[in-house]
């Protein structure tokens, strides 16, 4: 049985273990989407650092529908924040690069330009970036390798989206910002679109092993193994002296 309370204590006390170590007096800096990932991710680093030590960063492509929430989200937690569109970015790339990108390299482009800027702000600000990624996403490879996928220490990796829920309700956010139907906000489909399961089926089989679907099942073995190379460390070869 999942204890909210006792893992969302044990994660503000891991935040500040980390920082100790790693960053003694430093901020907390977070790409906010409006989704529940960063929204629970930033509140818990304001749990554990308080408010003035965590920076909010809103990097919409243009215009972004759901930008209301993620102005919700730093309003609602009161902390510092910058919007930065990177739509000028993305465009000069895609102007210069001398032939046509395949519709992925399109895709996974605004997440490793964000990722560029959270790292600008972080270094200008005395920061560490924060991994925003859970469990489940992290499974099956839904993200960006070198985009979403990366940051200085990630508080929520190793808990799955149902879990993430638990813990947004704990922490008195928003049900707005909980219930928000996950989009990746780049191909405009959501998640479980793209993937084609739900979280709740994935959730259920991480933890106990248990699908009903076999289909799905095959689906999901077949996305966990293509994309483990995302979770581990770049191979390096080392040359025998």
């Amino acid at each position: 049985m999942f204890n909210a309370e006792k893992v969302k204590n044990e994660c503000v006390q891991w935040i500040r273990d980390f920082f100790e170590k790693n960053g003694k007096g430093c901020n907390a800096v977070v790409g906010i989407s409006g989704g529940k990932d960063s929204s629970i991710v930033a509140a818990l680093c304001v749990e554990a650092l308080g408010k003035d030590r965590v920076i909010g960063v809103l990097m919409p492509c243009g215009e972004q529908a759901d930008i209301d929430m993620a102005k919700l989200l730093v309003e609602t937690l009161g902390i510092k924040h910058y919007i930065i569109n990177i739509k000028d970015a993305v465009d000069g790339i895609i102007k210069n690069i001398p032939f046509e990108l395949q519709p992925q390299s399109l895709t996974n482009l605004p997440a490793r330009i964000r990722m560029s800027t959270l790292y600008a702000v972080s270094q200008s600000n005395n920061g560490r970036v924060a991994n925003t990624c859970n469990l489940s996403e992290d499974w099956v490879g839904y993200s960006t390798r070198y985009g979403d996928a990366a940051g200085d220490f990630s508080p929520c990796s190793h808990i799955t989206v149902q879990e993430m829920k638990q813990i947004g309700r704990l922490i008195g956010l928003p049900d707005v910002l909980i219930d928000k139907v996950p989009i990746d906000g780049l191909c405009g489909k959501t998640d479980e679109e793209n993937l084609g399961f739900t979280y709740a089926e994935l959730d259920r089989y991480i933890r106990t092993g248990e699908i009903d679907d076999l289909d799905k099942k095959a689906k999901i073995d077949r996305l966990h193994q293509l994309n483990l190379f995302k979770l581990e460390l770049m191979p390096s070869f080392k040359p025998e002296l």
